[in-house]
């Protein structure tokens, strides 16, 4: 799309969710630094880019009737209506916002402007000749109302977009006041002061919880999903834990290991809410880039769809390109081959597949490079069962890694759901047995060792990009929950007459069997994908109780939410005229077929699905039928 302002400034904490600039004053271009990520802006504007679609699609010339007249007037009138009073909250929000104000009255005035022409162009019904060029109108100026179309889908998405920052400074300022809370949270010395703060406390975390609801329900992406869902269970689980952590450091200030557990909770919260943030505003800290570890799985996908492309292109990558890519996929078969907790006999077939994934590569290069200098038939019969063959023993590569995570997995769920180990702590932190519990929380660490390594096996088969996200979060349960229920069992020890400190312990024993029981589910889950009984797209949510979103009932949340309410109208005003329109002949209903198509394409593009992946390519499909 011509004319594409670079991104403009003024979003809270790394941008906002989306790059907003004010197009030029002509309207001629969509702005391609808008990339909208929440399904409820996409949505928003699904009914404006179809209604404008149905004005614009028509030849040059077609049969029209009194009824199509009519039918394009009103049209063009519900739009302009519904952008009028679209634009008025828009501009409540820019008096309301000061550094809005400005990028917001520029889009909303492109906006208003874009509606008016619109109106005058389809202002059709009652001249006796509308295509006469003493009256500008649809028909004469096909050009004019493009220009008006984009540029009115441009300074709407602009006006969704910003709007949209509001309510990610919403959720910085409610992170904010979290952390504030929790630095007084930490210092407090007395019952009194910290039951005081903690009702505080409590109260933001829940409208902390609320708002990211609402943000993690409105993500496209699934994968930020999932992370936001995994930050979300922490906070949920932890606001608990810091209760009783902070009530057993209180009643025991002398005490180090009732100090180390409060700590631990304190440093897995904070870091819970800088990844919220972190999603929320497309951000990492220090401008570094999110490098997430390569699973076995995703690897393997990639290596085949490389060497299936050989069929339609010998040229388009090297064999050092894809020889690479085998080393990195065989490199991390080496978690299962070097990991204790893999049978023996799943460590000798995947090195024995690994071993002929290198000779049928080998193979296959050999034949690839000769067909590149002579392409035969024979040679290309040859290279295509070279292909087969590698495709084949990548399939059973991963079948056998697959095997060899579910099977440990399984066997390890079934013997640690007994949780002896955690009953044993807790009748010997009440003895304040010192020898006894140290021998069992050698014991949990030795079992929080083998529940990591599940995990770490688990991610390479996971399947999907959420599942593998809910894989890391629960090695990182795992991983901190351990030593927090050893310092909560050594505190108990200590103190073995303290109902507190034995409240506490049972609070982390609760949090590591919620997590063992999510893996039974987890589990399930990548069964279901392996064995395709679950879409590409299965989405986990880390396992959440979630707390139920709600909408927190402010003023500049109403304003928000009407916007896509005005902009809604529109759909039933278009739909009631143009089913009304009867002349088959009609070339606006013989693009039927075409806008069809093009509004399926729009559907899957709200759904985070199909070819449509930004605001310009929404932009772009709008225009496709018009040149």
């Amino acid at each position: 799309v011509a004319g594409s302002p670079g991104k403009g400034s003024g979003a809270p904490e790394g941008g906002g969710g989306a790059g907003v600039s004010s197009s030029s004053s002509s309207g001629l271009g969509a702005d391609a630094g808008l990339e909208i990520r929440t399904r409820s802006v996409e949505q928003t504007l699904v009914p404006l880019v179809s209604q404008i679609t149905t004005l614009i699609n028509h030849k040059d010339k077609p049969k029209r009737s009194d009824k199509t007249l009519q039918a394009i007037q009103r049209v063009g009138q519900a739009v302009n209506l519904a952008v009028g009073r679209f634009v008025t909250v828009g501009e409540a929000i820019a008096n309301e916002n000061h550094e809005l104000k400005e990028e917001m009255s520029i889009a909303c005035i492109e906006a208003r402007r874009a509606g008016e022409t619109i109106a005058q162009l389809t202002d059709v019904a009652n001249l006796d000749h509308p295509e006469s060029d003493s009256h500008i109108t649809i028909f004469t100026d096909k050009t004019g109302v493009v220009k008006a179309a984009r540029l009115l889908l441009s300074s709407v998405t602009k006006v969704l977009v910003l709007a949209d920052r509001i309510v990610i400074k919403q959720i910085i300022t409610s992170r904010n006041k979290v952390l504030a809370t929790m630095e007084q949270l930490e210092k407090v010395s007395s019952f009194q002061e910290f039951v005081q703060i903690f009702s505080q406390f409590g109260n933001e975390m829940v409208e902390f919880a609320h708002l990211t609801g609402d943000r993690q329900n409105d993500l496209k992406d699934e994968k930020k999903k999932a992370r936001m869902a995994a930050s979300r269970a922490v906070l949920e689980k932890c606001t608990m834990m810091l209760l009783t952590a902070s009530k057993t450091c209180l009643r025991h200030p002398d005490c180090e290991s009732a100090r180390i557990n409060k700590d631990g909770v304190f440093h897995r919260m904070r870091l819970a809410l800088e990844q919220v943030i972190e999603i929320v505003t497309d951000s990492r800290p220090n401008g570094e880039n999110e490098m997430a570890p390569i699973s076995i799985y995703s690897g393997i996908k990639e290596f085949k769809n490389k060497v299936e492309g050989l069929r339609e292109n010998l040229y388009f990558l090297s064999k050092e390109n894809l020889s690479t890519m085998l080393e990195v996929i065989l490199e991390h078969t080496e978690d299962f081959t070097d990991s204790a907790y893999t049978s023996h006999e799943h460590r000798e077939h995947i090195l024995e597949l690994s071993k002929q994934a290198k000779m049928e590569l080998e193979q296959l290069v050999s034949v690839w490079m000769q067909a590149q200098n002579q392409k035969t038939k024979d040679l290309m019969e040859d290279l295509e069962v070279a292909i087969l063959k590698t495709c084949q023993c990548m399939n059973e590569l991963k079948r056998e890694v697959h095997s060899a995570a579910t099977s440990l997995a399984a066997d390890l769920l079934k013997y640690h759901m007994d949780h002896m180990v955690l009953k044993a702590l807790k009748i010997t932190g009440v003895e304040g047995n010192l020898e006894a519990v140290a021998e069992y929380t050698c014991k949990l660490s030795e079992q929080k060792e083998q529940l990591v390594e599940m995990c770490r096996l688990l991610r390479h088969v996971s399947g999907t990009e959420p599942l593998e996200i809910t894989c890391i979060h629960a090695e990182d349960t795992f991983q901190v929950t351990g030593p927090q229920i050893i310092s909560a069992a050594e505190t108990l020890a200590l103190h073995p007459s303290s109902k507190i400190a034995k409240e506490n312990l049972e609070v982390f024993c609760e949090a590591w069997e919620s997590q063992l029981s999510d893996m039974s589910m987890l589990l399930r889950e990548i069964n279901d994908v392996f064995e395709g009984r679950r879409g590409k797209n299965a989405k986990h949510n880390a396992n959440l109780k979630a707390l139920k979103p709600v909408k927190l009932d402010t003023e500049e949340q109403a304003k928000i939410a009407k916007l896509g309410l005005e902009l809604h109208l529109l759909t039933s005003d278009v739909d009631s005229e143009t089913e009304k329109w009867e002349n088959q002949e009609n070339d606006i209903v013989q693009h039927g077929q075409g806008m069809s198509s093009m509004a399926y394409s729009m559907y899957l593009f709200t759904r985070g699905e199909g070819l449509l992946k930004t605001t310009q390519d929404l932009f772009h499909q709008a225009e496709v039928i018009y040149f």
